[in-house]
């Protein structure tokens, strides 16, 4: 049987989420490293004016990012939880959602490259 909508239920949704990005935020230290590496890349942004395409691309890789290593963070704790011991498998689990945050970052990265180091280099005399 479908449950009748809750505008009370679809709020407390929007409290659990942050909590979750309380959590995230205050206890990763990866995503201390992304949260620098995002100030710097909006500052850059600011600073090389960068058109408004180039701001969706940006902030596209910077949420990718974050979404990524939110994720990563879950499947690592939850893993930790049903496997506390060591596991082969368990290990797997975790390095591969680690590999999928590091193919994030690298995708960020080159599209960082794409927009800055050309705009940097237009500022050597």
């Amino acid at each position: 049987m479908k449950e009748k909508f809750s505008w009370k239920k679809r709020g407390k949704s929007f409290i659990y989420a942050a909590r979750g990005i309380k959590s995230f935020i205050t206890r990763e230290h990866n995503a201390w490293i992304h949260a620098a590496v995002t100030v710097l890349a909006v500052a850059s942004g600011f600073a090389l004016r960068i058109t408004r395409g180039e701001w969706i691309a940006v902030i596209l890789c910077i949420g990718i990012v974050f979404a990524a290593e939110a994720f990563n963070t879950a499947i690592e704790r939850l893993t930790d939880i049903v496997s506390p011991g060591y596991d082969k498998r368990a290990g797997d689990v975790k390095d591969i959602a680690a590999g999928a945050v590091f193919i994030c970052a690298i995708m960020a990265m080159a599209v960082g490259m794409l927009i800055f180091i050309p705009r940097l280099l237009a500022l050597i005399p």
